[in-house]
């Protein structure tokens, strides 16, 4: 794969139940990879959790909901201040491949590096319900654009709202699959 190929924007819906979004990262690839199993690091753009990294060892993910936002983003309501989930290692590949269980389903994490930088494709599997598509790949591409400029050294955007605005984009773009 060229480095420079473009991949799509937003996260499609394959199968009906399947998630994939793809971002380009500055790479090296060890540093990605610590963004994805360091609780302190994963914390920075999407939730804290120690990690023990063997097929079926716990976890747990705890979302710190105000976190990611700036102060005068205030999360909408019907979510927590903070969220915790349950979950446990499905398969690793270090520094590679990093699947874990999520609610019904399962998230993947697929990093392939291509000269400085690094191809990240997510594929959240068992997303039955409609509602919880657009949410979920609100959520993504928002935590996806915060892991992003956290590994470039900038600023992130705000999660609330680019939430909040993706989420109208999204419910129109899955609309289909309804």
């Amino acid at each position: 794969m060229n480095v420079d190929a473009k991949i799509e924007e937003f996260a499609s819906l394959r199968d009906g139940t399947t998630l994939v979004i793809q971002r380009w990262l500055p790479g090296p690839v060890e540093r990605i990879w610590n963004y994805l199993t360091d609780s302190e690091l994963r914390r920075k753009w999407l939730a804290a959790g120690d990690m023990t990294l063997t097929p079926g060892a716990g976890f747990e993910l705890i979302w710190r909901n105000d976190e990611l936002s700036d102060a005068s983003d205030p999360r909408p309501a019907g979510f927590a201040e903070e969220q915790r989930m349950d979950s446990r290692i499905i398969a690793v590949e270090p520094p590679r491949l990093l699947t874990y269980a999520w609610g019904k389903g399962d998230v993947t994490f697929e990093l392939e590096p291509r000269g400085d930088k690094v191809l990240l494709t997510l594929t959240h599997r068992g997303l039955d319900h409609p509602s919880m598509r657009d949410m979920t790949a609100s959520g993504w591409h928002m935590h996806l654009e915060i892991l992003g400029a956290r590994v470039a050294g900038r600023d992130a955007a705000s999660f609330w709202s680019g939430w909040t605005r993706l989420h109208g984009t999204y419910r129109a773009r899955l609309a289909s699959t309804r």
